[in-house]
């Protein structure tokens, strides 16, 4: 299908300093949990994505100095030569397909603790460092700033050598020496590089121009850039003395890639940002600078991107997430496929890898991380090796992604589905405060299954163990999903939670179908993701008095890793909810629960009418259980459960499950490890 030509402004060329990039798509950096651990699963991941049609893709941040590194997170590194042929091979990948390649270096002062090299952190001032460590940064001294411009213009040159085409410097996300320098909070000097303005930004400015010196002969200079958020008569602004440092830097840089705020606002979740929610707070580069400005927004849509683009507000769309959810985006939108993008839902699960020191994984995209170690193509799947059917009994996010992914591999597929639509618990949780964008994963699924004439689905067909035997499939996966139960078994109680007979318990199921008990109602969480938070807003929002009560330090813990913990935390207690953390659930009565404290065990009591509990999923096995009896795991060539009614984890998890089903079926089985590791090399001495 043909391109609309709506959308021919977004594959203009764009000069950038001396290199060209072809299109207006451009991956910023963004890490990815990999790094120089697993270097050749990032280099792949990144051709990936120069192959389905970016412009520009870059590294995540890089270490350009053992004494600026952030172990135990694997980023990328440029500590000496040694680390240029990792970076070459990731160069020479996306340079295949016609795509310019960045470098983002960075050193991190006190964003970093060093706790691999052992070195002392430095940065402007006497600080401890940003991370919970016992560790200080000490003050950088002249010969200390000459030593660091002297490193960016080492790791510059690298940069060169490897082939990259632009060279960054890392100036945002308020956690670089650079912005540190910047800050009037953490920079408190009284020479030449602190006091005014003027005096703060002269390493950037100078450290600019040492690379531009030393490689913009052939590479582009760029600068990530992030603006402040400060407290404003209309909500929060940009602080004033951004809009200085662009206008004093304006066209020393080839490129701007700018941010807005910290790490979790630039990257915040679609529970609590849409959108753009970004483009009101750096509309003003483009009025300050020559150059081009880069932006970002989680862009899925190339209405908007040509809207911004058009409105001249930036130059180049900037993505990181929409890039991870789907590596081919560009090149749908140029071959005219709009409908075929697998949209961003920003859950930030992609954050999680870097937070947990492992791969990049993602919801929507099951390949994303297993480029190389699997072989995972996101837009290609081996075609099948016979023509068996598949019966598929569930249609949830593990049904319906083993539906799709076998559909393209082109078996005979029948998905049965026991309610009146596909998409299981995502239809659920998709209509719990701030999750709509989740729904994303249930709508790319059910239309790519829609375009596929060898995969039926039929709802409201909830099959009994006899049908499914009288199906006469060759191969039978349940994808039956799971339910939450009420016993209160969990992380902390191996044991269910004793209660007084009649006692009014709940489950997270019971509520999302739209139960409403009267208060006091307490809320346990002892599965510390997204529910118990979700369970206690909702019921909240309701009307309903409620206290939230968990067994960890703080509201939905685990959302530390997709940086929304304080912003839930904050949420419930605007909303009015009662918060009591490092408490277990000792006892449920008819008027009131009792308390355990974590450390000591001292017990409390509190008022509650009703307990609602985010403990765990059990499996939905019954199906399952009454065809093993029925021998069909014999009368079929395989039986097998996929997704929750496996185990019950993260929708990501479950779609990875059905999608690996797929690809792995009637495929030779792998004895071992089933894929490919890259071993640390024994020293020669």
């Amino acid at each position: 299908m043909p391109r609309d030509p709506r959308y021919d402004v977004l594959f203009e060329p764009v000069e950038i300093g001396p290199v060209t990039a072809k299109n207006r798509f451009f991956q910023v950096p963004h890490c990815n949990g990999m790094g120089y651990r697993y270097p050749s699963s990032m280099a792949e991941m990144r051709r990936i994505k120069a192959e389905g049609g970016w412009g520009v893709v870059n590294t995540e941040e890089m270490e350009i100095s053992h004494n600026s590194e952030l172990s135990p997170i694997p980023e990328a590194r440029l500590w000496d030569d040694a680390d240029i042929p990792i970076l070459a091979k990731m160069v020479d990948g996306v340079h295949s397909h016609g795509a310019l390649a960045g470098a983002e270096l960075a050193h991190l002062g006190g964003g970093a603790s060093n706790m691999y090299s052992r070195e002392i952190p430095m940065g402007p001032s006497a600080r401890p460092t940003d991370l919970l460590d016992p560790v200080n940064v000490r003050a950088m001294d002249k010969s200390d700033i000459r030593d660091f411009r002297k490193m960016h213009v080492d790791a510059a040159l690298r940069c060169k050598r490897a082939g990259f085409d632009i060279v960054y410097l890392y100036c945002g996300h308020d956690m670089t020496t650079f912005a540190h320098f910047l800050s009037k909070g953490r920079n408190d000097r009284s020479d030449e590089y602190g006091g005014p303005l003027e005096n703060r930004v002269r390493l950037l400015r100078e450290s600019l121009t040492d690379i531009k010196d030393a490689v913009g002969d052939r590479c582009a200079i760029a600068i990530r850039f992030g603006l402040t958020l400060v407290p404003g008569p209309n909500g929060d602004q940009c602080d004033s003395e951004n809009h200085d440092v662009v206008r004093m830097l304006a066209d020393i840089p080839d490129l701007w890639d700018v941010q807005v705020g910290d790490w979790p606002f630039d990257s915040s979740t679609s529970r609590f940002e849409k959108q753009g929610h970004q483009d009101s707070h750096l509309s003003f580069v483009k009025k300050v600078t020559n150059k081009p400005v880069v932006g970002v927004g989680r862009y899925t849509s190339p209405d908007a991107m040509v809207s911004l683009i058009k409105g001249g507000h930036i130059d180049l769309i900037g993505a990181a997430r929409p890039s991870i959810a789907d590596p081919f985006l560009p090149k749908k939108v140029k071959e005219g496929r709009i409908e075929d993008i697998r949209e961003c839902i920003g859950c930030n699960m992609c954050v999680t890898g870097d937070f947990r020191a492992v791969p990049l994984r993602c919801t929507q995209n099951p390949t994303m991380g297993e480029e190389w170690r699997k072989g995972w193509h996101p837009e290609q799947i081996k075609a099948k090796t016979s023509d068996e059917t598949v019966l598929i009994v569930g249609g949830g996010p593990s049904g319906l992604e083993a539906a799709r992914a076998l559909g393209a591999r082109g078996y005979e597929v029948t998905l049965a589905e026991a309610q009146s639509d596909t998409g299981g618990r995502v239809n659920v949780e998709s209509k719990l405060p701030g999750l709509n964008e989740w729904g994303r994963v249930t709508d790319y699924r059910q239309y790519q299954i829609s375009q596929m004439v060898n995969v039926n689905v039929y709802c409201e067909s909830d099959l009994t163990a006899e049908q499914v035997m009288e199906f006469e499939a060759d191969h039978v996966v349940l994808a039956t999903g799971s339910d939450w139960c009420s016993s209160g078994i969990g992380r902390h109680n191996h044991t269910a939670i004793a209660r007084d007979e009649g006692a009014s318990v709940l489950t997270p199921d019971e509520i999302s179908a739209g139960a409403l008990p009267q208060g006091p109602v307490v809320v346990f969480d002892d599965d510390h993701y997204y529910i118990g938070g979700l369970m206690a807003e909702k019921l909240r929002l309701a009307g309903v008095e409620v206290t939230y009560v968990t067994p960890a330090p703080d509201v939905s813990n685990w959302t530390h890793n997709t940086m929304e913990q304080g912003r839930i935390q904050a949420r419930l207690i605007d909303l009015g909810v009662t918060i009591v953390p490092l408490q277990n659930l000792a006892h449920i009565g008819l008027e009131q629960v009792t308390l355990s404290c974590m450390y000591t065990g001292r017990e409390t009591t509190l008022p509650a009418t009703s307990v609602v509990m985010a403990t765990m999923r059990k499996p939905r096995e019954t199906l399952y259980n009454d065809l093993l009896a029925a021998g069909a795991d014999k009368a079929c060539k395989s039986l097998t459960r996929i997704g929750d009614c496996l185990a019950p984890s993260t929708i990501a998890a479950a779609i990875y499950s059905g999608h690996r089903y797929a690809r792995e079926l009637n495929e030779p089985k792998i004895e071992g490890v089933p894929f490919r590791r890259e071993l640390p090399a024994l020293a020669t001495d």
